[in-house]
């Protein structure tokens, strides 16, 4: 190796160590966070009284209310299938989900036999969407409601509710309890509950 290609490569080698220092220096940018929007009980109803009684839509109503009742995502409703419900002890098996995590959900309160008939689900995750949006915009609710919004909503009762945070997240199978507590800065109750109290 000559001379000058050593000097080259030291130089190099002193302009990445300067690079990584003045890296350390500059504010990290965070990545944005907005808080989840979440369905009251008296929205999700509204949403589906104005569901269509046409089978096509009847489907459509049964991934809304598994979403809402029991916090599944959408490909997790598309590949839910009949084995992964047990009706008698009124639970869900959910199979290798995101993270590729197994987990056990609650069965809906108001879930129905006739329901299982619409098991697995032949729509596909836009056509779902789709007739969410449209349903949603029929039933004069908010247009950013969109249908993980459902997912969301399930976390946000079960604290409203007064669930413990960390069974909320098992149920939603967070990565961390970071993750859980977004829906605590979307309405945190007991917060302003205290500072009534204060005040």
């Amino acid at each position: 190796m000559s001379q000058n290609e050593e000097d080259i490569r030291k130089r190099v080698k002193e302009l990445q160590e300067q690079a990584r220092a003045l890296n350390k220096t500059v504010p990290k940018r965070y990545k944005k966070q907005p808080l989840p929007k979440s369905m009251k009980d008296e929205e999700f109803r509204k949403l589906i009284d104005v569901i269509p009684n046409r089978k096509c839509y009847k489907e459509s109503k049964v991934a809304f209310l598994i979403a809402y009742e029991s916090g599944l995502r959408i490909s997790e409703v598309i590949n839910l299938r009949k084995e992964d419900i047990d009706v008698n002890s009124k639970r869900i098996y959910i199979k290798n989900s995101k993270f590729g995590k197994d987990r056990v959900v609650p069965l809906p309160k108001t879930w129905k036999k006739y329901m299982l008939d619409f098991i697995p689900i032949k729509k596909g995750i836009r056509s779902l969407e789709r007739n969410f949006r449209t349903c949603t915009k029929k039933a004069g609710l908010r247009t950013d409601f969109v249908f993980h919004s459902l997912r969301h909503s399930f976390a946000t009762n079960l604290l409203e509710r007064g669930m413990p945070i960390n069974q909320v997240s098992h149920l939603m199978v967070h990565a961390s309890m970071g993750t859980t507590n977004v829906y605590i800065r979307a309405n945190p109750i007991d917060a302003l509950a205290k500072y009534e109290e204060v005040f």
